[in-house]
């Protein structure tokens, strides 16, 4: 795999993240609402008009910042910082394009969890499931590389898993819905990382995100 030393990506997503983030506060835009995911938007006969490209935007949008909840900004910033980290250090061993696409599924993975183990009306926002999605490719790339560290992260990723659970108003479900693609999505880059492997790599990536569209359409 080639590997590049700047996150360009990672600066790319924290970027139009933040940019978003910005145009929620603004009155009457509807960013917000334009954006979540609610297992009703792939749903047939829900009632909602069918928008199945809110199963990766709702990794965008997160809890908008208010005078009254000053802690709200807390959402954005602890993922921005999350993603910021997990970025520097994985975007240039895996490389651009492949980060991307980790991210991507990673953040749909974490939707289709959510349409299975959530009421329809359930709205989610947030890059949470994303993050985790990053922390699984990371502690695989690591554990097939020989990297020292990983009992630190498998404590980092059971705690955050763990609070999703207690803690009210978090999406757990997006948690592990992110954490169990971003582990499949990390194996494969990692055991098809020579030259010669990369057909069966893209191949498998594609098998990927056609698996994520037949859990969604099975469950629609």
């Amino acid at each position: 795999m080639r590997s590049s030393t700047a996150p360009v990506v990672t600066y790319a997503i924290m970027g139009v993240t933040v940019l978003i983030f910005l145009l929620q506060l603004i009155p009457g835009l509807g960013v917000t609402n334009a954006l979540l995911y609610a297992p009703v938007y792939t749903q047939s006969g829900s009632g909602f008009p069918f928008e199945p490209w809110r199963m990766l935007t709702y990794a965008f949008v997160h809890t908008p910042f208010t005078i009254s909840n000053p802690f709200s900004i807390l959402h954005i910033a602890l993922n921005m910082y999350s993603l910021f980290i997990f970025g520097r250090v994985l975007e240039p061993i895996i490389g651009r394009w492949r980060f991307g696409v980790l991210y991507a599924l990673s953040a749909i993975g974490g939707a289709v969890a959510v349409d299975y183990l959530s009421g329809p009306l359930t709205p989610v926002i947030g890059a949470s499931g994303a993050i985790f999605g990053l922390m699984a490719a990371t502690f695989m790339v690591a554990r097939k590389m020989g990297g020292g560290g990983m009992q630190q992260l498998v404590v980092l990723v059971v705690l955050n898993l763990a609070i999703g659970f207690f803690v009210p108003g978090i999406a757990w479900q997006a948690h592990v819905g992110g954490l169990l693609f971003g582990a499949l999505i990390g194996l494969i880059m990692m055991e098809t990382r020579q030259r010669r492997q990369q057909t069966m790599q893209y191949l498998l990536l594609v098998g990927v995100a056609l698996l994520i569209v037949v859990l969604t359409v099975v469950h629609a």
